[in-house]
């Protein structure tokens, strides 16, 4: 419903116009290519693993091809190994060692509905922008490189940080670091094409997760990864994420096809357009901008005028429909009040009087 400012509805009036909150601005979805990818994947890979089974058998690999039948087994040694390293090596969050990260996980957790909080660690980044999240048996934990860490400083972005943080519990809460999916990925990643657009789809609902913990932090987490700690600030979110609609071409396609992680433009677009899931194979058409509330507003090209963009998300008025009414504009016709006031006093000695 448009609502003129100068002009506001009379009370009392109801409003049944309003749009509803975009679909991945609420709880948070899994990414609807995931599960379907997770399926061919495992098709295939299952297949693969007993053709090479019967070939190793029959004769036609060499033996040394039953090295690749102990993937299982493999997948096991480098959880614990994995959940080693920052149980030696990294100071582990707690109410009085970065209690501001611990405290991130732990509301992270609450909120996804987590029966466990996961264990969180801080190791040293020497540089290196990253995090991540894993599990060995029954447990989960996150890890977070000391120099993503120090977004959570006075001088950085704390939003930004809840955000990363609320991707990693996201990766626990959605089932990405058990053991079965873990090796399903693993075997996925030497499947081209297949491997990477599963671990695309996982990123993508991790996103989701990472939003409906911290909205606001989506830029800031963008800005780091894109420019690093010290630049994040001077990265401009909108511009950024408008690239994903310029930026085309055959090569452009192809790092994103072979990519583990959606392209930052695309992943930036996503998280601005919480309107649709993010793109896995072809990039957004149309620049779409607004957060969350459903108020989307779709941008018209340059060089278009006013016409309505086309392709504008289902269920969202465009530009033009949003524009009110001739009647709507028109403002209410002038009121005397001073005649209101003569035609309501009886007494005729007190018509016109003024203090």
């Amino acid at each position: 419903m448009h609502v003129n400012p100068q002009h506001p509805p009379a009370f009392g009036q109801p409003v049944t116009n309003w749009l509803s909150p975009a679909p991945y601005a609420g709880q948070p979805r899994r990414h609807p290519w995931e599960i379907p990818m997770l399926v061919l994947v495992i098709v295939v890979g299952v297949g693969g693993y007993l053709l090479g089974v019967v070939m190793v058998s029959l004769g036609y690999l060499n033996t040394w091809f039953i090295l690749l039948l102990v993937a299982p087994l493999l997948i096991y040694l480098i959880r614990g190994l994995t959940y080693a390293m920052p149980r030696v090596n990294g100071v582990r969050m707690s109410p009085t060692q970065f209690p501001e990260g611990h405290q991130m996980v732990v509301e992270a957790a609450r909120r996804f509905g987590l029966e466990h909080v996961p264990d969180a660690y801080v190791v040293l980044g020497n540089g290196t922008i990253n995090a991540y999240a894993s599990g060995h048996g029954f447990r989960r934990f996150v890890v977070v490189y000391s120099d993503l860490f120090e977004i959570g400083g006075q001088a950085r972005s704390p939003e930004a940080l809840r955000f990363i943080i609320g991707h990693e519990v996201g990766h626990i809460a959605a089932g990405h670091v058990s053991y079965w999916r873990q090796l399903g990925s693993f075997v996925g990643m030497n499947i081209p094409v297949l491997g990477q657009a599963l671990s695309r789809s996982m990123e993508y609902t991790a996103d989701n997760h990472g939003y409906y913990h911290q909205p606001s932090g989506s830029p800031g987490a963008i800005g780091v990864l894109a420019a690093g700690k010290y630049m994040l600030t001077s990265v401009s979110f909108d511009e950024f994420a408008d690239r994903a609609t310029h930026e085309k071409g055959f090569f452009t396609w192809v790092t994103n096809l072979q990519a583990s992680h959606p392209v930052l433009t695309w992943r930036a677009a996503a998280l601005r357009d919480r309107s649709a899931a993010g793109r896995m194979f072809f990039r957004p058409k149309h620049i779409v901008r607004g957060i969350g509330s459903g108020h989307v507003q779709g941008l018209v090209p340059i060089g278009m005028g006013t016409t309505p963009m086309a392709g504008y998300p289902p269920g969202y008025p465009s530009p033009a429909q949003q524009q009110p009414s001739p009647a709507q504009q028109q403002p209410p016709p002038p009121v005397d009040l001073r005649k209101q006031t003569d035609a309501g006093t009886d007494d005729p000695s007190e018509r016109g009087q003024s203090n």
